[in-house]
């Protein structure tokens, strides 16, 4: 009899279990935790210094507490000013709470009245801070927040894939304050839209257009990734199932007679080889680098594992960095800014980020260019050419050197050639 009711207790328990497990990852999320076997190797470079965004890191540090109090100011402070009604807000956020927990890639063990809490508060501060820093709009109640280096750091915290909220719902809650606010009808407000490229804009090297119906928006994240790889996805360099498996170094690539140029364009997927030419966009190496590429490339290996430009960029800067001297090639050739001030930090950041990363295919260009670069580097004329290059012809007095002795040399041998003719026999 006993063993009957365990039996029923434990089914009971497994349909529970089964009952509550949330529903399957979607193509609506969009939003993940970074995998385990990424994250380990910088856990720092995915975690929010200062401020949480969205429930994922929603009071799980004690340094984030401080921020709190922040947001509820600026929620408040852009809800008077526009006069925006709180429960028209809170039943909005209401109405898509079970489409909002989608777009996340694992279960919120929050309530919904806590869900709607995150979203209202964090919305309001991010469309009030955005407002400030376009419009420049800063007083002595932003003190803290105007401090550069809180500035700087906050605004690297937007960007970390694990601290977002939807772009949709972001849009939709700022389209809503306009139309029920003060701010109803005055054109002369910005749309969050611009308000969003203006505050990034820093990332936003090729200057895109906040109106550009190609470009798509999941949220921060995708957007700094956007502005890097500048192309709309109809017109970026098609995919082939191959993978990069082998390129020279730079140092080596230079010894073999290559020279590095800067392309003056701002996409990562711009790459060109010709006449002994590999021409890239500059890339500018500081603090932040490393923390930007970590969560472009865990935002492709979780949402865009068969378009990983970004990744493909990195695995290209992995095989051309091995060592010092390869920094040091691409910083004189001017491809390459390092504002690390060392150049090991610059070597061991390009060969950290790819590890665990998983790829299936290639950006079809990187492929074709570095089977140019393998087969210049293999040919042994353009080595001996750069030898003599180097050697002999590195200035204008070692090249007339150079000629002098090889004059020098073609002389000696016909004196030689001559002396040896006027001492044999005549017939």
């Amino acid at each position: 009899m006993t063993n009957h009711r365990d039996q029923k207790d434990v089914v009971i328990d497994i349909r529970k279990k089964l009952k509550e497990a949330g529903p399957p990852i979607t193509k609506k999320c969009t939003i993940y935790r970074v995998p385990f076997d990424i994250r380990k190797h910088k856990v720092d470079a995915y975690t929010p210094k200062i401020v949480s965004i969205g429930p994922l890191h929603h009071n799980t540090h004690p340094g984030l507490q401080n921020m709190e109090r922040h947001k509820l100011i600026y929620c408040n402070s852009f809800l008077e000013r526009t006069q925006t009604d709180v429960d028209t807000w809170i039943r909005r956020i209401e109405g898509i709470e079970p489409d909002l927990r989608r777009c996340y890639s694992e279960k919120l063990e929050i309530s919904k009245e806590e869900l709607v809490n995150i979203i209202l508060v964090d919305s309001g501060f991010i469309f009030e801070l955005f407002r400030k820093d376009y419009c420049k709009d800063w007083s002595e109640n932003d003190t803290f927040i105007s401090i550069p280096l809180i500035r700087d750091t906050v605004a690297v915290d937007l960007f970390l894939f694990e601290n977002q909220i939807p772009f949709h719902v972001l849009t939709d809650l700022f389209k809503l304050s306009r139309t029920t606010g003060s701010d109803a009808g005055n054109n002369a407000i910005p749309s969050f839209d611009e308000l969003t490229f203006h505050y990034f804009d820093f990332y936003n090297k090729p200057k895109l257009k906040f109106d550009d119906e190609s470009i798509s928006i999941s949220h921060f994240t995708d957007l700094v990734r956007t502005f890097h790889l500048q192309h709309p996805q109809e017109n970026r360099p098609s995919r082939r199932d191959e993978l990069l498996k082998h390129v020279p170094t730079a140092n080596e690539l230079s010894e073999a007679g290559v020279h590095f140029k800067v392309l003056n364009r701002d996409c990562l997927l711009d790459l060109k080889f010709s006449g002994g030419v590999l021409q890239m966009p500059q890339l500018t190496v500081e603090d932040r680098t490393e923390v930007l590429f970590r969560n472009m490339v865990a935002l492709e290996q979780c949402h865009y594992p068969l378009e990983s430009y970004i990744t493909d960029y990195i695995c290209l800067f992995d095989f051309l960095i091995n060592s010092s001297k390869d920094v040091d090639t691409l910083v004189q050739q001017e491809v390459l800014v390092n504002w690390t001030g060392d150049t090991d930090t610059v070597v061991n950041l390009f060969n950290s980020l790819g590890k665990n990363i998983t790829q299936s295919n290639m950006n079809s260009n990187y492929l074709f260019v570095s089977q140019k670069l393998n087969v210049f580097y293999r040919n042994i004329f353009n080595k001996m050419k750069s030898t003599l290059r180097r050697d002999y012809c590195n200035s204008p007095w070692q090249t007339a050197a150079t000629i002098a002795a090889i004059v020098l040399l073609v002389l000696s041998v016909i004196q030689t050639v001559c002396s040896i003719i006027g001492v044999l026999p005549k017939e």
